[in-house]
């Protein structure tokens, strides 16, 4: 049973000011992700709030790339971590930093228990076996400590990420189409670093595992007026955008 959990401030709230000003930012994402990234950046550290105090936790970031949420999560007192598989991602904004590991989400490199949050923001979406990074992620999630797991759902807008709206016709064929048009490939790949998740499989996930309590599945930008969109079956996979699982490790 999914059970819903009450805020612990008002100092973060997901209005539609917030939602009109994230995707504002998202705009940017490929013209100025350190636009993009900083505000979803620190909105997640009010987000993430709601559920767990940062202050003096050690928090993980799985597929954290080269950096953008570690000064937002530091600035609110945690022991960053991150985890990539891409040691490219890990160095796009200069040097690696420290607390950062190169290894694979379906394996984290770390021993039960041993986090206090573990967080993962649009990554699970770019792995071939989502729900065994998510129960991965929850595994070394300390017990009382909290799992967040957001991921870009794919029959949403931007769910085939740069070959949107092509998508709707089919990943392979919009992966192609993309190369013809560009002369490349997306970076994004369809069956090979883009996969298809839904709205439904973290439902059925969160409702099938059993090593935590879950305390939300919400769209993730959505204003709260519609987070009734996750209870109407078609509806909510191309409504949604995004999608946010949390839990607290039993």
């Amino acid at each position: 049973m999914l059970q819903q959990s009450r805020p612990r401030s008002s100092a973060w709230a997901p209005t539609l000011r917030r939602s009109v000003r994230l995707f504002r930012a998202f705009r940017l994402e490929q013209t100025r992700p350190d636009v993009f990234y900083g505000a979803l950046a620190d909105d997640s550290v009010g987000h993430l709030s709601q559920y767990a105090d940062l202050t003096g936790s050690r928090l993980l970031d799985v597929g954290g790339g080269p950096g953008y949420f570690r000064k937002a999560f530091e600035d609110a007192g945690a022991t960053y971590f991150a985890l990539d598989a891409d040691a490219g991602e890990l160095s796009g904004l200069g040097e690696i930093s420290p607390r950062t590991v190169l290894g694979s989400g379906m394996q984290l490199p770390f021993g039960d228990g041993s986090v206090d949050v573990c967080y993962s923001s649009n990554v699970l979406e770019h792995v071939a076996e989502p729900w065994r990074m998510a129960d991965e992620m929850v595994r070394v999630t300390r017990p009382g400590g909290i799992t967040f797991i957001s991921y870009t759902v794919w029959f949403g807008p931007w769910g085939g990420h740069e070959t949107a709206p092509w998508h709707y016709l089919g990943g392979e064929r919009a992966r192609r189409r993309y190369l013809r048009r560009h002369g490349h490939e997306p970076k994004n790949k369809f069956g090979e670093s883009l996969y298809p998740v839904t709205v439904r499989a973290g439902l059925d996930w969160a409702r099938a595992q059993t090593g935590a309590e879950v305390l939300d599945v919400i769209p993730r930008y959505n204003p709260r007026a519609a987070r009734w969109l996750t209870r109407v079956p078609l509806v909510r996979e191309v409504a949604t955008w995004n999608l946010v699982v949390v839990l607290r490790r039993r």
